[in-house]
C-alpha cells in the first residue's frame, strides 16, 4: 500500500476515535461527571462492551439501537465520528508533515467539539476558545512571518460580533462567538477570515429563514416551534466558513489583501 493512502487511513481511524471521545465529553463536559470508568447506556445504565463502542461499525452494526435494552442511540455519536475521520484526513491532506498536523488536528477537533456543544447546550466553552485562541497566537508566532495587519486579523473580524453582543446585551449573540472569531481570525489571516465570516452569515440566514419558513407551513408549527425570538447557535456557521476557507481556500478578498 502506498505510504500517503496508508498515513491517510490511518489518520481518518485516529479521528474516528477522536470523535468518540469527543462524544463522550459532549454529554459530559460541566456536568461534574469525570471521564473516568466504563462507558454505559444512558437509557439503561448497562455498562458497554468493546465491540458496542467500535466508532461507526457499532452503531450500524447494532442498526442505532442499545443491544442490552433496545433503546436508540442518537444519531449523534455516528455522525461526529464520520465528522472526526473526515476531518483529520483533510487535516493530513494539507498538512503532513508530523507538527503541523498535529496542531491543526488538536484546532480541528477543538472547533469540532465546540460545534457539537453548542449545538446541544446554545453555549460555547471558555476553555475551548482560550486553547483556540493559545494555539492562534502560537501558529502565528511559529508558522508566517507575524504582520502588523496578520495581528489585528482576529480583532478586527471578531469586533462585529463583540459589537453584536454589547448592542443587544447578549441577546443577538452571545459574546463566546466573539472569542471563538478572535481565534479564527488570526488562523485564517484578514482575507481568508473576512470571506469566512462572510460566509457565516450567509449561511446562518439561510438557516435561520428556512427554519422560520418551515415552522410556518401548515401543521408543522406543532413539530417545530421555532420564531424570531429562537436561538439559533452561531458557532456552526463560523466553523463552516473556516472549514472553506481553510481547506478549500475560498477567499473572495484575496486580490485585494494579497499581504493580509
Amino acid at each position: 500500500m502506498n505510504e500517503a493512502v496508508f498515513l491517510g487511513l490511518a489518520a481518518a481511524l485516529f479521528g474516528a476515535v477522536i470523535g468518540s471521545f469527543l462524544n463522550a465529553l459532549s454529554f459530559r463536559f460541566n456536568t461534574g461527571r469525570g471521564m473516568g470508568g466504563r462507558s454505559h447506556c444512558m437509557h439503561c445504565n448497562h455498562e458497554l462492551g468493546a465491540l458496542d463502542l467500535v466508532p461507526v461499525f457499532s452503531y450500524v452494526y447494532l442498526w442505532g439501537r442499545c443491544r442490552y435494552c433496545d433503546a436508540r442511540i442518537s444519531l449523534q455519536y455516528p455522525l461526529v465520528e464520520v465528522a472526526a475521520a473526515a476531518l483529520a484526513l483533510l487535516t493530513y491532506l494539507a498538512h503532513p508533515e508530523p507538527l503541523n498536523f498535529a496542531l491543526w488536528l488538536v484546532v480541528w477537533m477543538t472547533l469540532l467539539f465546540t460545534v457539537v456543544y453548542d449545538l446541544r447546550h446554545g453555549i460555547i466553552p471558555w476553555s475551548c476558545s482560550g486553547l483556540l485562541i493559545v494555539l492562534a497566537l502560537l501558529y502565528m508566532l511559529t508558522n508566517q512571518p507575524v504582520t502588523l495587519l496578520g495581528a489585528l486579523a482576529g480583532p478586527l473580524l471578531a469586533l462585529p460580533l463583540f459589537l453584536l453582543s454589547a448592542v443587544s446585551q447578549g441577546r443577538w449573540m452571545g459574546w463566546g462567538d466573539g472569542v471563538l472569531e478572535l481565534s479564527l481570525g488570526w488562523f485564517l489571516g484578514l482575507s481568508s477570515g473576512a470571506t469566512a465570516l462572510m460566509l457565516a452569515f450567509w449561511s446562518g440566514a439561510i438557516v435561520g429563514v428556512g427554519l422560520l419558513m418551515f415552522a410556518r407551513v401548515g401543521r408543522r408549527k406543532a413539530m417545530l416551534q421555532f420564531t424570531m425570538r429562537s436561538e439559533v447557535p452561531f458557532a456552526p456557521f463560523l466553523v463552516l466558513g473556516a472549514f472553506l476557507g481553510h481547506f478549500f481556500h475560498v477567499n473572495f478578498f484575496s486580490s485585494l489583501f494579497v499581504l493580509w
